[in-house]
């Protein structure tokens, strides 16, 4: 049984010389291991001496680069602590929350019953007779002058 080859034949062609290969054409070897002529997809450019070794040439660190590297450690350290600092504090602040609402409520408390209890004293020293003030104001037109009159009994 006969098996194809998956690529067709390629013409036998005759050696020729690398001088004798047009631009854009390379020869190339085929997986059948024959040799056949291509043309070039890519940009083509003349062969060229295999160039020296590139030696790496120092480049000398930019200065912000070098403030990021020192700064990095000190902000993360800082960031670091303050988070420790805070989770020992925290039942310390928790705790003097609830002491600053308790002196809220005992000055509020505290401010409501002297109020109250100088409003009794006062009424005591009145004789608990409070002045009856009575206001009689007339007014005549939409923009006209107001007259009135205050009584004290």
């Amino acid at each position: 049984m006969h098996t194809e080859h998956p690529y067709p034949a390629a013409p036998v062609l005759s050696a020729m010389r690398a001088e004798e290969i047009p631009p854009g054409v390379q020869e190339v070897i085929l997986p059948s291991g024959e040799r056949a002529l291509a043309y070039s997809t890519g940009p083509t450019s003349p062969p060229s001496a295999p160039a020296a070794p590139v030696v790496p040439v120092a480049q000398p660190i930019p200065a912000w680069a070098k403030t990021t590297a020192l700064l990095a450690p000190t902000v993360g350290g800082g960031i670091g602590m303050a988070a420790v600092g805070l989770s020992t504090a925290a039942p310390g602040l928790i705790a003097m929350s609830h002491a600053l609402w308790s002196a809220v409520a005992l000055i509020a408390t505290g401010g409501t019953a002297a109020a109250i209890l100088i409003g009794r004293v006062r009424a005591r020293i009145n004789g608990a007779q409070r002045p009856h003030i009575t206001q009689h104001i007339t007014a005549t037109g939409f923009l006209g002058r107001a007259n009135g009159t205050i009584n004290h009994h």
